[in-house]
């Protein structure tokens, strides 16, 4: 950009006459006149001969610049005659009042005195100093882009011009390196579906979350309560696909305990590419994240973070008053909303570590109501999800790991205390149950489960349903302040019920 465009003085130079040389002149004074300045002048220079071309007309038309003489102060030489000037050619006689002393510019006639201006001043054209407050206006108002836009306008008022900048690349051209976010995204959204659950009656209510190809066959795998209101009241389950197609689905188990469910299309397309399955045991705090949903109904939202802890005992509801969820949980700060439920937690290569279930939100505790994500995002691990799904497809129920003892579910601090009775006056220790064959006793406070730390009766739920039925695993409880370790083998419980 020349120094012109912004709006930038030039200095004036002094008298450097082209040939043929013009006669002396007294110096003058710099006074700028913005209607003075001619359009072949350069910028900043002051008025100089040029040679003629053609012979000078004895009345010539309108001038464009003053000449220096009238702008030569009282105490300067008188010019010359005006004959002797004629006979040398230069420069013409002015005419006795020029268009723009008329009327017709509204500035002075020429050749009249010019007040004295506050300091010395270069003279410059009009152009330019037009461009520079314009340019000078549009940088206060829209930035430097804009001011050139409409300095390249003003230039070319009578042509149609465009100032847009194009990449050296189109977009059909530009290639993402694999393992970036976009082309992670960018593979996994069409085996990513948003689920529309409604329940039974022509005005029956809807609700939205997500779910994910899960094999071939046409399952797919989300949250238990995404599809809970539906499958109990006698609703409809739609999928619909990143490419806008949808199908109806069915359940064909639930898991209410896991929050797990798996839905099958009744028409699943050919060519359904299942979501590959990640090892969630493997999973470091800092991985980075990238979760895929439908939060608040907008479909196929990506959103990424890391995570920011496993093991995470989570106990979470559906707000309906129903039974609660248990987990062990992936936390992420990768913003999850209600809609993202059910939808897949990836990491930076693509494969599904966990299903998107809770969130912990501001003044509304743990679970999945209808509260914004303040970064406190809650997954089931998917090797425990897995374990779910394949009971759900093969049974349509699902088993659950037991040590066959009922703990108190609402201390927490010291460990899990277990209860002195069951419930409805059932035993507190399933009579030759895992943990009667261990030892433990009513009033038995569980510490510790797996070689992780248990603080309360969720937390040691959430621990024990990340195993399976027949697994060993150490224990340690104490009784009377005093600790003990054994060994539990556990059992199993079929359904919800």
């Amino acid at each position: 950009m020349s120094t012109e465009n912004e709006g930038a003085r030039t200095p004036a130079e002094s008298s450097a006459p082209s040939a043929p040389p013009a006669p002396p002149a007294p110096p003058t004074p710099d006074v700028a006149d913005p209607s003075a300045a001619a359009p072949s002048s350069e910028p900043g220079h002051s008025p100089r001969s040029e040679p003629a071309t053609a012979p000078l007309p004895t009345v010539p038309p309108a001038p464009t610049q003053a000449p220096a003489a009238a702008e030569a102060p009282a105490s300067a030489p008188a010019p010359a005659p005006a004959s002797a000037h004629q006979q040398a050619g230069w420069p013409p006689p002015p005419p006795a009042v020029p268009a723009y002393g008329a009327g017709g510019g509204g500035g002075p006639v020429w050749g009249a005195p010019v007040p004295a201006a506050p300091g010395p001043q270069s003279p410059r054209r009009r152009t330019g100093g037009l461009v520079a407050a314009v340019l000078a206006a549009a940088l206060v108002a829209g930035g430097v882009g804009g001011g050139i836009g409409y300095w390249a306008a003003e230039r070319n008022d009578d042509t149609v011009s465009s100032t847009t900048v194009s990449s050296g690349n189109s977009p059909a051209d530009f290639k993402r390196a694999p393992g970036t976010v976009a082309a992670v995204a960018g593979k996994a959204l069409p085996s990513v579906v948003t689920i529309q659950a409604k329940t039974g009656g022509a005005d029956g209510e809807g609700g939205t979350g997500t779910g994910f190809v899960y094999d071939k066959e046409g399952h797919i795998l989300t949250n238990n309560h995404v599809v809970a209101s539906a499958a109990e009241g006698g609703g409809t389950l739609s999928a619909t696909f990143s490419d806008g197609k949808t199908y109806d689905a069915e359940v064909v188990g639930r898991a209410q305990g896991y929050d797990v469910a798996v839905l099958k299309l009744k028409k699943a397309p050919e060519g359904l590419e299942p979501l590959p399955l990640g090892n969630s045991d493997k999973v470091a705090v800092g991985d980075s994240t990238i979760a895929i949903g439908a939060p608040f109904g907008l479909s196929n939202t990506v959103t990424t973070g890391i995570i920011s802890a496993k093991n995470r005992p989570v106990a979470s509801g559906d707000g309906s008053g129903g039974g609660n969820s248990y987990m062990s949980a992936l936390q992420t700060d990768a913003s999850i909303n209600p809609g993202n439920s059910g939808g897949p937690l990836l990491d930076a290569s693509g494969a599904v570590i966990g299903i998107n279930s809770a969130i912990q939100s501001a003044g509304n505790g743990m679970g999945q109501s209808q509260a914004g994500s303040i970064g406190l995002g809650f997954a089931i691990p998917i090797n425990q999800a897995k374990n779910v799904a394949e009971q759900l497809i093969k049974t349509g129920q699902p088993v659950y790991p037991v040590i066959g003892a009922t703990v108190n579910m609402t201390d927490k601090g010291e460990g899990a205390a277990i209860a002195e009775e069951g419930a409805g006056g059932t035993p507190a220790v399933t009579p030759n149950g895992p943990a009667a064959k261990a030892g433990l006793k009513p009033g038995d406070v569980i510490t510790e489960f797996g070689g992780k730390q248990i603080d309360s009766g969720p937390t040691l739920i959430s621990e024990i349903w990340t195993h399976r039925p027949g697994d060993r695993v150490e224990l340690t409880y104490e009784r009377d302040g005093k600790p003990t370790e054994v060994t539990v083998t556990l059992g199993k419980r079929t359904g919800d019920n």
